[in-house]
Protein backbone atom coordinates (compact mmCIF):
# COMPACT_ATOMS: atom_id res chain seq x y z
CA UNK A 1 0.00 0.00 0.00
CA UNK A 2 2.38 2.42 0.96
CA UNK A 3 4.37 2.01 -2.64
CA UNK A 4 0.87 3.14 -4.40
CA UNK A 5 0.82 6.19 -2.09
CA UNK A 6 4.36 7.13 -2.15
CA UNK A 7 4.94 6.99 -5.99
CA UNK A 8 1.83 8.84 -6.64
CA UNK A 9 3.03 11.56 -3.55
CA UNK A 10 6.59 11.11 -5.90
CA UNK A 11 4.92 11.93 -8.97
CA UNK A 12 2.77 15.20 -7.70
CA UNK A 13 5.55 16.59 -5.89
CA UNK A 14 8.56 16.55 -8.28
CA UNK A 15 6.92 18.86 -11.53
CA UNK A 16 9.70 17.41 -13.75
CA UNK A 17 8.08 13.91 -14.00
CA UNK A 18 5.21 15.75 -16.22
CA UNK A 19 8.19 16.15 -19.03
CA UNK A 20 8.71 12.24 -19.33
CA UNK A 21 4.82 11.81 -19.56
CA UNK A 22 4.54 14.56 -22.16
CA UNK A 23 7.52 12.60 -23.81
CA UNK A 24 5.63 9.79 -23.73
CA UNK A 25 2.56 11.22 -24.97
CA UNK A 26 3.79 13.15 -27.97
CA UNK A 27 5.20 9.60 -29.04
CA UNK A 28 2.07 7.43 -28.35
CA UNK A 29 -0.01 10.14 -30.41
CA UNK A 30 2.63 10.58 -33.24
CA UNK A 31 2.41 6.93 -33.78
CA UNK A 32 -1.09 6.22 -33.61
CA UNK A 33 -1.87 9.92 -35.75
CA UNK A 34 0.98 9.00 -38.43
CA UNK A 35 0.17 4.67 -38.53
CA UNK A 36 -3.72 5.06 -38.99
CA UNK A 37 -3.14 7.87 -41.90
CA UNK A 38 -0.32 5.66 -43.69
CA UNK A 39 -3.26 2.31 -43.12
CA UNK A 40 -5.50 5.09 -44.64
CA UNK A 41 -3.61 5.46 -47.43
CA UNK A 42 -2.90 2.18 -47.73
CA UNK A 43 -6.76 0.62 -48.47
CA UNK A 44 -7.79 4.00 -49.74
CA UNK A 45 -4.87 3.71 -52.71
CA UNK A 46 -6.06 -0.62 -52.96
CA UNK A 47 -9.37 1.05 -53.87
CA UNK A 48 -8.38 3.39 -56.13
CA UNK A 49 -5.81 2.29 -57.96
CA UNK A 50 -7.71 -1.17 -58.72
CA UNK A 51 -10.02 1.25 -60.44
CA UNK A 52 -11.83 -0.42 -63.64
CA UNK A 53 -9.53 -4.23 -63.08
CA UNK A 54 -11.18 -6.98 -62.38
CA UNK A 55 -10.98 -9.21 -59.53
CA UNK A 56 -9.34 -11.78 -61.86
CA UNK A 57 -7.68 -10.66 -65.80
CA UNK A 58 -7.48 -14.09 -68.08
CA UNK A 59 -5.27 -13.26 -71.00
CA UNK A 60 -4.07 -16.17 -72.60
CA UNK A 61 -0.69 -16.13 -75.03
CA UNK A 62 -2.27 -17.65 -77.89
CA UNK A 63 -0.39 -20.01 -78.83
CA UNK A 64 -0.90 -22.22 -81.92
CA UNK A 65 -1.16 -25.41 -79.40
CA UNK A 66 -1.13 -25.77 -75.30
CA UNK A 67 1.11 -28.74 -73.51
CA UNK A 68 -1.35 -30.90 -71.56
CA UNK A 69 -0.18 -32.03 -68.04
CA UNK A 70 0.24 -35.47 -69.84
CA UNK A 71 2.72 -34.06 -72.21
CA UNK A 72 0.05 -34.25 -75.16
CA UNK A 73 0.10 -31.01 -77.49
CA UNK A 74 -3.64 -29.86 -78.38
CA UNK A 75 -4.46 -27.02 -80.84
CA UNK A 76 -4.77 -23.66 -78.30
CA UNK A 77 -8.61 -22.29 -78.05
CA UNK A 78 -10.54 -19.25 -78.82
CA UNK A 79 -13.67 -19.63 -78.24
CA UNK A 80 -14.67 -17.02 -75.76
CA UNK A 81 -18.40 -18.26 -75.31
CA UNK A 82 -17.22 -21.76 -74.32
CA UNK A 83 -14.65 -20.35 -71.56
CA UNK A 84 -16.99 -17.88 -70.00
CA UNK A 85 -19.13 -20.85 -69.67
CA UNK A 86 -16.87 -22.47 -68.02
CA UNK A 87 -15.90 -19.68 -65.46
CA UNK A 88 -19.99 -19.01 -65.14
CA UNK A 89 -20.05 -22.28 -63.68
CA UNK A 90 -18.00 -21.73 -60.93
CA UNK A 91 -19.66 -21.42 -57.63
CA UNK A 92 -17.16 -18.56 -56.62
CA UNK A 93 -17.90 -16.15 -59.68
CA UNK A 94 -20.52 -13.39 -59.63
CA UNK A 95 -19.50 -12.11 -63.56
CA UNK A 96 -17.48 -12.34 -66.41
CA UNK A 97 -16.94 -10.63 -69.66
CA UNK A 98 -14.46 -10.54 -72.35
CA UNK A 99 -12.44 -7.32 -73.40
CA UNK A 100 -10.42 -6.78 -76.39
CA UNK A 101 -7.10 -4.65 -75.84
CA UNK A 102 -4.86 -3.05 -77.97
CA UNK A 103 -2.74 0.22 -77.69
CA UNK A 104 -1.87 3.30 -80.44
CA UNK A 105 -1.38 6.78 -81.23
CA UNK A 106 -4.10 9.46 -79.99
CA UNK A 107 -4.35 12.53 -82.13
CA UNK A 108 -7.35 15.01 -81.59
CA UNK A 109 -5.88 17.60 -84.61
CA UNK A 110 -5.62 14.44 -87.13
CA UNK A 111 -3.37 11.83 -87.73
CA UNK A 112 -1.24 13.43 -90.47
CA UNK A 113 -1.02 16.57 -89.27
CA UNK A 114 0.02 15.49 -85.73
CA UNK A 115 2.74 13.38 -87.00
CA UNK A 116 4.34 16.66 -87.82
CA UNK A 117 4.36 18.15 -84.55
CA UNK A 118 6.32 17.55 -81.74
CA UNK A 119 4.66 14.57 -79.87
CA UNK A 120 3.91 15.94 -76.66
CA UNK A 121 2.46 18.98 -78.54
CA UNK A 122 0.14 16.51 -81.05
CA UNK A 123 0.02 12.78 -80.15
CA UNK A 124 -0.11 10.85 -76.63
CA UNK A 125 -0.06 6.80 -77.20
CA UNK A 126 -2.76 5.20 -75.45
CA UNK A 127 -5.05 1.86 -74.25
CA UNK A 128 -7.46 1.18 -76.33
CA UNK A 129 -10.06 -1.35 -74.63
CA UNK A 130 -13.19 -2.91 -76.27
CA UNK A 131 -15.93 -3.93 -74.13
CA UNK A 132 -19.62 -5.12 -73.64
CA UNK A 133 -20.88 -2.45 -71.52
CA UNK A 134 -23.75 -4.48 -69.72
CA UNK A 135 -20.86 -7.44 -68.93
CA UNK A 136 -17.91 -4.05 -68.40
CA UNK A 137 -20.39 -3.42 -65.47
CA UNK A 138 -21.37 -6.51 -64.14
CA UNK A 139 -17.77 -7.62 -63.60
CA UNK A 140 -15.71 -4.25 -63.00
CA UNK A 141 -16.83 -0.66 -61.52
CA UNK A 142 -17.30 0.56 -64.81
CA UNK A 143 -20.63 1.84 -64.43
CA UNK A 144 -19.63 3.80 -61.34
CA UNK A 145 -16.86 5.39 -63.45
CA UNK A 146 -19.34 6.66 -65.94
CA UNK A 147 -21.69 8.17 -62.84
CA UNK A 148 -18.68 10.31 -61.28
CA UNK A 149 -19.09 13.87 -62.00
CA UNK A 150 -16.37 16.27 -63.24
CA UNK A 151 -15.11 18.47 -60.47
CA UNK A 152 -13.93 16.68 -57.26
CA UNK A 153 -10.40 18.31 -58.19
CA UNK A 154 -10.04 21.98 -57.95
CA UNK A 155 -10.23 23.37 -61.40
CA UNK A 156 -10.71 19.88 -63.19
CA UNK A 157 -14.56 20.97 -64.36
CA UNK A 158 -13.12 24.53 -65.50
CA UNK A 159 -11.28 23.16 -68.34
CA UNK A 160 -13.28 20.07 -69.43
CA UNK A 161 -16.39 19.96 -71.16
CA UNK A 162 -16.96 16.25 -71.81
CA UNK A 163 -18.82 15.08 -68.60
CA UNK A 164 -20.58 12.19 -67.95
CA UNK A 165 -22.30 10.02 -71.17
CA UNK A 166 -25.56 11.06 -72.07
CA UNK A 167 -27.19 7.88 -71.81
CA UNK A 168 -25.46 5.57 -69.46
CA UNK A 169 -27.12 2.59 -69.87
CA UNK A 170 -26.01 2.92 -73.30
CA UNK A 171 -23.35 5.56 -73.32
CA UNK A 172 -21.42 4.71 -77.07
CA UNK A 173 -25.17 6.69 -78.31
CA UNK A 174 -23.40 8.55 -81.24
CA UNK A 175 -24.56 12.06 -81.20
CA UNK A 176 -24.20 13.58 -84.68
CA UNK A 177 -26.32 10.26 -85.33
CA UNK A 178 -28.88 11.22 -83.09
CA UNK A 179 -28.88 14.92 -83.85
CA UNK A 180 -28.61 14.68 -87.53
CA UNK A 181 -28.92 11.02 -89.48
CA UNK A 182 -27.73 12.33 -92.25
CA UNK A 183 -23.96 11.80 -92.45
CA UNK A 184 -22.02 8.58 -91.82
CA UNK A 185 -22.14 8.24 -87.81
CA UNK A 186 -18.55 8.56 -86.17
CA UNK A 187 -17.50 5.47 -83.64
CA UNK A 188 -18.13 6.79 -80.84
CA UNK A 189 -15.49 6.41 -78.08
CA UNK A 190 -15.24 6.85 -73.83
CA UNK A 191 -11.96 9.36 -72.70
CA UNK A 192 -10.47 9.16 -69.57
CA UNK A 193 -11.48 12.55 -66.99
CA UNK A 194 -7.24 13.25 -67.11
CA UNK A 195 -7.39 12.45 -70.99
CA UNK A 196 -10.03 14.65 -71.63
CA UNK A 197 -8.87 17.16 -68.54
CA UNK A 198 -5.00 17.37 -70.83
CA UNK A 199 -6.14 18.10 -74.20
CA UNK A 200 -9.41 20.14 -73.49
CA UNK A 201 -11.37 17.68 -75.29
CA UNK A 202 -15.63 18.88 -75.75
CA UNK A 203 -18.27 16.21 -76.08
CA UNK A 204 -19.17 15.46 -79.75
CA UNK A 205 -15.13 16.45 -80.57
CA UNK A 206 -13.84 14.41 -83.81
CA UNK A 207 -10.23 12.77 -82.80
CA UNK A 208 -8.48 10.48 -84.42
CA UNK A 209 -6.79 7.11 -83.96
CA UNK A 210 -3.73 5.78 -85.60
CA UNK A 211 -2.54 1.98 -84.67
CA UNK A 212 -0.39 -0.60 -85.80
CA UNK A 213 -2.90 -3.73 -86.87
CA UNK A 214 -1.75 -7.27 -87.04
CA UNK A 215 -2.03 -9.97 -89.37
CA UNK A 216 -3.41 -13.29 -86.95
CA UNK A 217 -2.30 -15.47 -89.85
CA UNK A 218 1.18 -14.21 -90.33
CA UNK A 219 2.18 -13.11 -86.99
CA UNK A 220 3.67 -10.19 -87.70
CA UNK A 221 1.76 -6.29 -87.65
CA UNK A 222 0.87 -4.95 -91.12
CA UNK A 223 2.66 -2.77 -93.12
CA UNK A 224 -0.09 -0.03 -93.35
CA UNK A 225 -1.25 1.71 -90.35
CA UNK A 226 -5.02 1.82 -88.93
CA UNK A 227 -6.15 5.46 -88.87
CA UNK A 228 -9.96 6.44 -88.43
CA UNK A 229 -11.65 8.88 -86.78
CA UNK A 230 -13.96 8.85 -83.50
CA UNK A 231 -16.10 10.75 -81.61
CA UNK A 232 -16.56 11.74 -78.14
CA UNK A 233 -19.50 11.29 -76.56
CA UNK A 234 -18.30 11.34 -72.71
CA UNK A 235 -15.93 10.67 -70.23
CA UNK A 236 -15.53 8.12 -67.67
CA UNK A 237 -13.25 8.78 -63.36
CA UNK A 238 -11.83 5.76 -62.82
CA UNK A 239 -9.63 7.32 -60.28
CA UNK A 240 -6.52 5.77 -61.38
CA UNK A 241 -4.81 9.15 -62.49
CA UNK A 242 -2.65 6.90 -64.74
CA UNK A 243 -5.80 5.37 -66.38
CA UNK A 244 -7.76 8.00 -66.41
CA UNK A 245 -4.86 10.08 -68.53
CA UNK A 246 -4.09 7.03 -71.11
CA UNK A 247 -7.39 4.35 -71.37
CA UNK A 248 -9.98 5.08 -74.48
CA UNK A 249 -13.49 2.70 -74.37
CA UNK A 250 -15.24 1.81 -76.91
CA UNK A 251 -17.24 -0.90 -78.34
CA UNK A 252 -15.65 -4.42 -78.59
CA UNK A 253 -16.91 -4.85 -82.54
CA UNK A 254 -16.26 -1.65 -83.58
CA UNK A 255 -12.25 -1.40 -82.04
CA UNK A 256 -11.92 -5.09 -83.91
CA UNK A 257 -13.05 -3.59 -87.13
CA UNK A 258 -10.56 -0.73 -86.36
CA UNK A 259 -7.99 -3.55 -85.99
CA UNK A 260 -9.03 -5.48 -88.66
CA UNK A 261 -9.16 -8.46 -86.71
CA UNK A 262 -11.19 -11.71 -86.56
CA UNK A 263 -10.77 -12.12 -82.77
CA UNK A 264 -13.14 -10.23 -80.70
CA UNK A 265 -11.49 -10.72 -77.40
CA UNK A 266 -8.00 -10.89 -75.83
CA UNK A 267 -8.83 -10.84 -72.45
CA UNK A 268 -11.79 -12.52 -69.91
CA UNK A 269 -12.12 -10.22 -66.92
CA UNK A 270 -13.83 -11.83 -64.10
CA UNK A 271 -15.69 -10.61 -60.51
CA UNK A 272 -15.98 -12.64 -57.67
CA UNK A 273 -18.57 -12.95 -54.70
CA UNK A 274 -15.56 -12.19 -52.34
CA UNK A 275 -12.47 -12.09 -53.56
CA UNK A 276 -10.58 -11.62 -50.04
CA UNK A 277 -12.04 -15.13 -49.42
CA UNK A 278 -12.22 -16.87 -52.50
CA UNK A 279 -9.24 -15.66 -54.73
CA UNK A 280 -6.49 -18.17 -54.67
CA UNK A 281 -9.17 -21.13 -54.41
CA UNK A 282 -11.20 -19.83 -57.38
CA UNK A 283 -8.15 -19.13 -59.50
CA UNK A 284 -6.69 -22.43 -58.80
CA UNK A 285 -9.72 -24.10 -59.90
CA UNK A 286 -10.35 -22.00 -62.69
CA UNK A 287 -7.19 -22.19 -64.17
CA UNK A 288 -7.27 -26.47 -64.02
CA UNK A 289 -10.57 -26.32 -66.02
CA UNK A 290 -9.50 -23.70 -68.41
CA UNK A 291 -6.06 -25.12 -69.10
CA UNK A 292 -7.57 -28.70 -69.43
CA UNK A 293 -9.77 -27.61 -72.37
CA UNK A 294 -7.08 -25.90 -73.74
CA UNK A 295 -8.00 -22.50 -73.70
CA UNK A 296 -4.30 -21.30 -71.05
CA UNK A 297 -0.89 -22.24 -71.68
CA UNK A 298 1.71 -24.68 -69.26
CA UNK A 299 1.50 -24.03 -65.59
CA UNK A 300 5.20 -22.66 -66.00
CA UNK A 301 3.78 -19.30 -67.42
CA UNK A 302 0.65 -19.60 -65.60
CA UNK A 303 1.13 -16.09 -63.93
CA UNK A 304 1.65 -14.53 -67.17
CA UNK A 305 -2.08 -15.38 -68.15
CA UNK A 306 -4.38 -15.03 -65.02
CA UNK A 307 -3.54 -12.46 -62.46
CA UNK A 308 -5.91 -10.88 -59.74
CA UNK A 309 -5.95 -6.96 -59.99
CA UNK A 310 -3.40 -7.03 -56.82
CA UNK A 311 -0.72 -8.63 -59.04
CA UNK A 312 -1.42 -5.12 -61.60
CA UNK A 313 -0.60 -2.89 -58.93
CA UNK A 314 1.83 -5.12 -56.55
CA UNK A 315 4.93 -3.22 -56.95
CA UNK A 316 2.78 0.03 -55.90
CA UNK A 317 0.78 -1.43 -53.19
CA UNK A 318 3.95 -2.95 -51.47
CA UNK A 319 6.10 0.65 -51.65
CA UNK A 320 3.03 2.14 -49.46
CA UNK A 321 3.10 -0.63 -46.86
CA UNK A 322 7.06 -0.88 -46.95
CA UNK A 323 6.58 3.49 -45.77
CA UNK A 324 3.84 2.33 -43.51
CA UNK A 325 6.77 -0.10 -41.99
CA UNK A 326 9.72 2.36 -42.30
CA UNK A 327 7.84 5.13 -40.94
CA UNK A 328 6.77 2.87 -38.03
CA UNK A 329 10.25 2.09 -36.85
CA UNK A 330 11.51 6.21 -37.40
CA UNK A 331 8.49 7.16 -34.49
CA UNK A 332 9.30 4.64 -32.62
CA UNK A 333 12.54 5.87 -31.96
CA UNK A 334 9.92 8.60 -30.39
CA UNK A 335 9.21 6.11 -27.91
CA UNK A 336 13.06 5.46 -27.41
CA UNK A 337 13.65 9.14 -26.42
CA UNK A 338 11.11 9.56 -23.78
CA UNK A 339 12.29 6.09 -22.43
CA UNK A 340 15.51 7.97 -22.32
CA UNK A 341 13.52 10.80 -20.36
CA UNK A 342 12.20 8.66 -17.98
CA UNK A 343 15.41 7.30 -17.13
CA UNK A 344 16.98 10.43 -16.77
CA UNK A 345 14.26 12.03 -14.38
CA UNK A 346 14.24 8.86 -12.24
CA UNK A 347 17.98 8.85 -11.64
CA UNK A 348 17.68 12.19 -10.50
CA UNK A 349 15.00 11.04 -8.24
CA UNK A 350 17.03 8.30 -6.53
CA UNK A 351 19.65 10.61 -6.01
CA UNK A 352 18.07 13.17 -4.40
CA UNK A 353 15.48 10.62 -2.19
CA UNK A 354 18.35 8.61 -0.73
CA UNK A 355 17.77 9.76 2.78
CA UNK A 356 14.33 8.58 2.09
CA UNK A 357 14.98 5.23 0.67
CA UNK A 358 17.32 4.88 3.88
CA UNK A 359 14.13 5.81 6.30
CA UNK A 360 11.73 3.01 4.44
CA UNK A 361 14.46 0.53 4.60
CA UNK A 362 14.95 1.05 8.80
CA UNK A 363 11.02 0.81 8.88
CA UNK A 364 11.22 -1.98 7.20
CA UNK A 365 10.96 -1.46 3.44
CA UNK A 366 12.35 -4.55 1.74
CA UNK A 367 14.98 -4.06 -1.63
CA UNK A 368 12.00 -5.48 -3.87
CA UNK A 369 9.38 -2.99 -2.27
CA UNK A 370 11.64 -0.13 -3.03
CA UNK A 371 12.33 -1.29 -6.32
CA UNK A 372 8.30 -1.84 -6.79
CA UNK A 373 7.90 2.20 -5.80
CA UNK A 374 10.32 3.37 -8.05
CA UNK A 375 8.97 0.81 -10.86
CA UNK A 376 5.52 2.22 -10.08
CA UNK A 377 6.57 5.57 -10.65
CA UNK A 378 7.83 5.31 -14.37
CA UNK A 379 4.14 2.77 -14.47
CA UNK A 380 1.77 5.63 -13.77
CA UNK A 381 3.44 8.03 -16.08
CA UNK A 382 3.68 5.34 -19.24
CA UNK A 383 -0.35 4.76 -18.20
CA UNK A 384 -1.47 8.25 -17.97
CA UNK A 385 1.20 9.43 -21.06
CA UNK A 386 -0.06 6.44 -23.55
CA UNK A 387 -3.84 7.01 -22.52
CA UNK A 388 -3.59 10.54 -23.16
CA UNK A 389 -1.37 10.04 -26.44
CA UNK A 390 -4.03 7.27 -27.66
CA UNK A 391 -7.20 9.59 -27.20
CA UNK A 392 -4.74 12.57 -28.88
CA UNK A 393 -4.25 10.14 -31.56
CA UNK A 394 -7.46 8.62 -32.45
CA UNK A 395 -9.18 12.35 -31.83
CA UNK A 396 -6.54 13.41 -34.96
CA UNK A 397 -6.90 10.49 -36.87
CA UNK A 398 -10.66 10.81 -37.19
CA UNK A 399 -10.27 14.71 -37.45
CA UNK A 400 -6.91 14.83 -39.70
CA UNK A 401 -8.90 16.02 -42.96
CA UNK A 402 -11.04 18.90 -41.28
CA UNK A 403 -7.66 20.16 -39.46
CA UNK A 404 -5.65 20.65 -42.72
CA UNK A 405 -7.62 22.31 -44.11
CA UNK A 406 -8.58 24.24 -41.22
CA UNK A 407 -4.99 24.76 -40.76
CA UNK A 408 -4.26 25.28 -44.85
CA UNK A 409 -6.87 28.18 -44.61
CA UNK A 410 -5.04 29.61 -41.72
CA UNK A 411 -1.91 29.35 -42.92
CA UNK A 412 -2.30 30.25 -46.19
CA UNK A 413 -0.69 27.62 -48.20
CA UNK A 414 -1.93 24.04 -49.23
CA UNK A 415 -0.18 21.26 -46.71
CA UNK A 416 -1.89 18.54 -48.35
CA UNK A 417 -1.90 18.77 -52.38
CA UNK A 418 -4.89 17.06 -53.33
CA UNK A 419 -3.92 17.16 -57.47
CA UNK A 420 -1.35 14.92 -56.86
CA UNK A 421 -2.82 11.83 -54.95
CA UNK A 422 -5.55 10.08 -56.14
CA UNK A 423 -7.98 10.87 -53.51
CA UNK A 424 -9.25 14.45 -52.64
CA UNK A 425 -8.99 13.95 -48.95
CA UNK A 426 -6.69 12.78 -46.26
CA UNK A 427 -7.68 9.46 -45.51
CA UNK A 428 -7.25 7.78 -41.73
CA UNK A 429 -8.17 4.26 -40.57
CA UNK A 430 -7.78 3.52 -36.66
CA UNK A 431 -6.77 0.02 -36.16
CA UNK A 432 -7.65 -1.00 -32.15
CA UNK A 433 -5.81 -3.29 -32.11
CA UNK A 434 -2.64 -1.16 -33.65
CA UNK A 435 -3.56 1.42 -30.94
CA UNK A 436 -3.45 -0.99 -28.29
CA UNK A 437 0.10 -2.57 -29.55
CA UNK A 438 1.62 1.18 -29.27
CA UNK A 439 0.16 1.36 -25.48
CA UNK A 440 1.70 -1.51 -24.66
CA UNK A 441 4.77 -1.03 -26.32
CA UNK A 442 5.27 2.49 -24.87
CA UNK A 443 4.36 0.62 -21.26
CA UNK A 444 7.20 -1.79 -21.81
CA UNK A 445 9.78 0.45 -23.07
CA UNK A 446 9.12 2.94 -19.97
CA UNK A 447 9.27 0.28 -17.52
CA UNK A 448 12.17 -1.05 -19.07
CA UNK A 449 14.09 2.23 -18.89
CA UNK A 450 12.61 2.87 -15.27
CA UNK A 451 13.56 -0.54 -14.29
CA UNK A 452 17.68 0.79 -14.25
CA UNK A 453 17.36 3.51 -11.76
CA UNK A 454 14.74 1.25 -9.75
CA UNK A 455 16.98 -1.12 -9.40
CA UNK A 456 19.97 1.17 -8.20
CA UNK A 457 17.68 2.45 -5.44
CA UNK A 458 16.86 -0.97 -4.14
CA UNK A 459 20.99 -1.46 -3.49
CA UNK A 460 21.48 1.11 -1.37
CA UNK A 461 22.64 0.55 1.79
CA UNK A 462 20.27 1.89 4.15
CA UNK A 463 23.40 3.18 6.81
CA UNK A 464 24.58 5.28 4.00
CA UNK A 465 21.84 6.22 2.58
CA UNK A 466 20.53 7.93 5.45
CA UNK A 467 23.69 9.23 6.20
CA UNK A 468 23.15 11.61 2.59
CA UNK A 469 23.18 14.86 3.03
Amino acid sequence: MFRTFLSLRYLKARKTNWIGMAGILVAVGALVLILSIMAGFLEESRRTLRGNLADLVIQPSFQSSVLQENGDWVPMQTDVERMLEIIREDPGVAAATPQLQWYGIFAPDGGESALEKPMQDAIQLIELVGIDVEGEGEATDFRESLETEFGKKPGLGKHCNVGRPADLDDPFVNLREIRQRRTRPKVPILVGEQLAYLWGLRRGQEVSLVTATYDENSSKLNETAANARFQVVGSFRSKDNETDSRRIYMDRRALADFLQRDRLWSAVLVKLNDYKRDKEAVRARLWSKLHAEGFLSAPGIRINEFRTWEDFRATLLAAIQNEKALMGIMLSLVLVVAGFTVFALLSMMVTEKRRDIGILCALGATPRGVLALFLMIGLWEAVIGSAFGALVGVLGAYNIDAIERKLSSTFGFQIFNRDIYLFDYIPAEVSVSGVAWIVGGAVFSTLLFAAIPAWRASRLDPVEALRHE
